[in-house]
């Protein structure tokens, strides 16, 4: 089971904010989400599948932001309801790609590559910055991942190549848009202990007939280990994440955060 980690939360904090966080459903999203909304923020979120039970955005889209009519519902229900946007969290994102290395990955894995974890964030961007900027105030974070400097060259070329240039697409806009009155930020984690690593670490467990410690050990190894002995929890994502939303953070702009427990092992 995942365990929850409790951190003080001021109510207040963002009440009065419109909050989006793609991929809010799941993972480190739904542990986002579900910090602005106890910080009373507005919030919004879609899926391609429905809502998991207990988590209540106020505004919900059945949408694949993979694809541009995805992006263009979501932008929509979010404008039309309410309003406009405070704060925008890009966090869909994954692989779907086939290891094997280069060799292995079909025009269709790069371009789906790309489209969840590149251009989701692009193309909802272009839809919702404009009302933001017109605002002359708000924040933008776009998670991305330890994996654009550690790629790992059998199963994550793809993936990590997208996630690097989300990062310097990042780098690019907070340029832009500083002067504006809008922030821009970005989120490297490393390996999370969402519901999705769970249900790895119970395979290679079974698989490999050791325990759970075992099976995230390997796991750990297999990233070149972390220093602090484990994965980070969604929700200490999610206290990053809220942090450089907030006025505490006025003065962070065009700047990239690692969230690994030091599995990078460079500065």
């Amino acid at each position: 089971m995942i365990a929850a980690r409790d951190f003080p939360i001021i109510p207040d904090e963002f009440s009065g904010k419109r909050v989006v966080v793609t991929g809010g459903t799941k993972g480190a999203g739904a542990a986002i989400l579900r910090r602005f909304a106890a910080a009373g923020a507005m919030t919004a979120t879609s899926a391609r599948s429905g809502l998991p039970d207990g988590l209540k955005p106020d505004v919900f889209v059945n949408a694949d932001l993979s694809t541009p009519a995805g992006v263009e519902d979501l932008a929509s229900a979010v404008l039309e309801k309410l309003g406009g946007v405070d704060v925008l969290v890009h966090v869909v994102g994954g692989s779907s790609s086939p290891g094997g290395g280069f060799a292995a990955l079909t025009e269709h894995d790069w371009q789906a590559e790309l489209n969840v974890n590149l251009m989701a964030a692009v193309r909802l961007d272009r839809l919702l910055l404009p009302p933001m900027i017109a605002q002359g105030r708000g924040v933008v974070i776009h998670v991305s991942s330890i994996q654009r400097r550690l790629p790992l060259h059998d199963a994550t070329i793809a993936y990590a190549a997208a996630k690097a240039a989300l990062t310097t697409y990042s780098k690019a806009l907070s340029k832009e848009l500083g002067p504006k009155g809008v922030r821009v930020t970005a989120v490297a984690p490393g390996w999370i202990m969402t519901e999705a690593s769970d249900r790895l670490v119970s395979r290679i467990s079974e698989a490999g007939n050791i325990d759970a410690e075992a099976a995230k050990r390997s796991i750990m190894d297999a990233l070149g280990g972390i220093p602090i002995g484990r994965p980070a929890w969604p929700e200490e994502v999610a206290e990053l994440v809220a942090f450089l939303a907030s006025d505490r953070a006025a003065a962070i702009h065009g700047a990239e955060y690692t969230i690994d427990g030091g599995t990078v092992p460079t500065v």
